[in-house]
C-alpha cells in the first residue's frame, strides 16, 4: 500500500482570483442591464408563477439544474412545483405555468415542451438571450439576458466559456424572484423551514 506524501501541496500554475473577478463583474453587468431594460418582464414572472396553480420547470444540461436550484426554492415558499422529467410529475394543464430556460430558445426539446403545455392551457415564462426566438414566441412572459449562448464564441457578451454566463443568471434570476415573493409573503426563515427535505 503506498504511503501517504507528506510533502506540501504544489502552488496552482494559474491564478483563480482573476477568473473570479470576471464573473462577479460579467453577472454585475448582466444585473445592471435587467434593471434597465427587464425589471417588469421579471416583476410579470414573479407574479405569474405565484398566481399558478402549479409551477412546472424545464430545462437542459446546466440551464435545467440552475432551474431545479428555483423549484426547490419555490417549494419551499409553499407552491406547488413538478420538475418536468421526474416520475412524479403529472400532467400539467390550465391554471398552471411552464418555466423554462434556454439560452438559444430554440433548444428542440425545450421548445416541443412549451408546444404541448400551451395546447394543453398551461401558460409559460421563458428565460432566454433571444427574444426573437420560438420559446419567446411561445412565453406569455419572456426575460431576455443579455448573455451569450452556448456556442457564441465570439466572447462579444462574455469571457466566459460556452453559456456560463446565462446559465449563472439563471440561479440568480430564481433567487432573486423567490426572495421577492418571500419577502412579500411575510412569511419567516422559521416558518419556510419544515418545508426542507429531512429525508437527505
Amino acid at each position: 500500500m503506498p504511503s501517504r506524501s507528506t510533502a506540501s501541496p504544489l502552488k496552482p500554475a494559474v491564478s483563480v482570483l482573476p477568473a473570479l473577478e470576471l464573473i462577479t463583474a460579467e453577472n454585475a453587468a448582466v444585473s445592471h442591464r435587467l434593471q434597465e431594460d427587464a425589471a417588469t418582464h421579471l416583476e410579470s414572472a414573479a407574479a405569474r408563477l405565484l398566481a399558478a396553480r402549479s409551477v412546472f420547470v424545464f430545462g437542459a444540461g446546466r440551464s435545467g439544474l440552475a432551474l431545479k436550484m428555483t423549484a426547490m426554492r419555490l417549494m419551499h415558499l409553499g407552491l406547488r412545483v413538478h420538475v418536468v422529467g421526474e416520475t412524479t410529475s403529472p400532467a400539467i394543464g390550465p391554471g398552471d405555468v411552464l418555466l423554462v430556460a434556454s439560452g438559444s430558445g430554440s433548444t428542440g426539446a425545450i421548445v416541443r415542451a412549451a408546444e404541448a403545455a400551451v395546447a394543453a392551457g398551461a401558460g409559460i415564462v421563458a428565460i432566454t438571450t433571444d427574444p426573437g426566438s420560438a420559446l419567446a414566441g411561445l412565453a406569455e412572459v419572456t426575460v431576455v439576458v443579455p448573455a451569450a449562448r452556448k456556442q457564441d464564441h465570439d466572447r462579444r457578451f462574455s469571457a466566459q466559456y460556452s453559456g456560463g454566463l446565462f446559465e449563472q443568471s439563471v440561479v440568480v434570476i430564481g433567487d432573486a424572484i423567490f426572495h421577492s415573493l418571500w419577502k412579500s409573503s411575510g412569511a419567516t426563515a422559521e416558518e419556510l423551514w419544515p418545508r426542507h427535505a429531512n429525508l437527505e
